[in-house]
């Protein structure tokens, strides 16, 4: 077999089982989202509303943000000018970072190009701080902390999602000595469900374990401030690092560590995916301060979008669609099978205007694949309308089954 005819197996092997993902074509219109233009494959253009962004509050509009970028572009220019330790540490990185610090209530942050990067990052470099180290990693956690624990060399133990005391049974096999940190995430973005946050914290104070918690899609979205679901539930004092990003709530980019300052020099000084990465570019530290800074007293915002995701919750269950529905602001809908989930993707998109990509193996298991949607304070009444018709007729042209699926 040569290289081609590899690569070609590979990439029919995808199609072949409906997976095979497409990348479409998207400009999004500067204060009208969540409209958009999307190109088609025969060079017209269409409009389109998108409904899979996960700019959850638009954000990424925002005139606050929109200003400190080109405040800063102005200032400073384009790029960051390298890595933090030799010219990308600025005086934009350092306020984003002090305000995070402040939003989760930690001594200090540490700022990643993405959560992923800061997931991977500092999970593959705690065993280097702690020799002997053991993970103890939910099952369902994000394929950025599967890395980051995968990559380590250390001991990890992997509890069935959500079950406490599954993992009660394996921090009781273990070592009383060994150190710990036990991995887990606040909202599990594919079915929308919430970590049990204090009862992990109760495991981590009786066995000496580290916590470490993933809010990527909890901060901006939860808690008087923002901070997320362990601000909402008065638990930050109690989670040793917290993660979250800056690409979703608050609508740029970005990701980030919030923990005490020793473990923020630690990681800072030993993970080589801070290292050696170049450092996100001045505009983007600054529209991510004003954006952090602005939502920790813009209640408003995450109101409006947990009530459209209640209203549109609703609505699919009148018409009886299975929808997974753990009461956070993610609305996933499940169709099981992959090709009839891309086939109801395409006809949204060039039937009726709406953009929402499949959900297919392996960010989810086979024969869960769903349409997942996340509505935003802007998505307006007419928008919903248009949605829940064209999936109403969608489902009975596809002869989709419309019994409510186990919680």
């Amino acid at each position: 077999m040569t290289y081609d005819e590899g690569l070609d197996a590979a990439i029919q092997k995808l199609h072949d089982e409906g997976r095979y993902r497409t990348f479409i074509d998207i400009e999004r219109e500067r204060g009208n989202f969540p409209h958009a233009v999307w190109t088609r494959p025969d060079g017209g253009q269409q409009p389109v509303t998108v409904w899979c962004g996960n700019d959850y509050l638009g954000m990424g509009q925002h005139p606050d943000v929109l200003a400190a970028m080109h405040e800063a572009l102005d200032a400073v220019g384009a790029g960051s000018g390298g890595t933090r330790n030799i010219s990308g540490t600025t005086v934009y990185h350092k306020r984003l970072e002090a305000e995070l610090a402040d939003l989760h209530q930690k001594e200090a942050a540490l700022l990643f190009t993405s959560a992923y990067i800061a997931n991977d990052a500092t999970l593959s470099t705690l065993p280097k701080l702690f020799p002997g180290l053991i993970i103890y990693s939910d099952a369902l956690n994000h394929a950025s902390m599967i890395e980051g624990v995968r990559r380590n060399g250390g001991a990890k133990r992997i509890f069935r999602h959500n079950d406490v005391a599954h993992l009660r049974e394996l921090l009781e096999a273990d070592d009383p000595k060994a150190p710990k940190v036990i991995a887990f995430e606040s909202i599990y973005s594919m079915d929308g469900d919430f970590g049990p946050i204090e009862e992990i914290c109760d495991l981590a104070d009786e066995f000496n374990a580290l916590t470490y918690i993933d809010e990527v899609h909890a901060v901006g979205m939860y808690g008087p401030r923002g901070a997320g679901v362990a601000e909402r539930d008065r638990l930050m004092h109690r989670l040793d690092i917290i993660n979250g990003t800056l690409a979703k709530a608050y609508g740029v980019m970005g990701g980030y560590i919030a923990a005490s300052a020793k473990m923020c020099d630690a990681i800072r000084s030993y993970a080589p995916g801070f290292i050696f990465t170049t450092s996100l570019t001045p505009s983007v530290a600054a529209g991510a301060t004003a954006s952090v800074r602005h939502l920790k007293t813009d209640q408003s915002l995450r109101d409006a979008q947990q009530a459209q995701a209640r209203i549109l919750k609703a609505r699919l269950k009148g018409l009886g669609l299975p929808l997974i529905d753990h009461g956070s602001h993610i609305v996933p809908v499940h169709v099981g099978n992959p090709v009839h989930c891309k086939m109801m993707s395409d006809a949204l998109l060039t039937d009726h205007g709406i953009y929402v990509q499949p959900i297919n193996f392996p960010t989810v298991p086979r024969g869960t694949e769903r349409l997942r949607f996340t509505p935003s304070p802007v998505h307006g009444p007419d928008e919903m309308d248009k949605l829940v018709h064209a999936l109403d007729a969608l489902w009975s042209h596809c002869a989709l089954n419309r019994a409510e699926i186990p919680a």
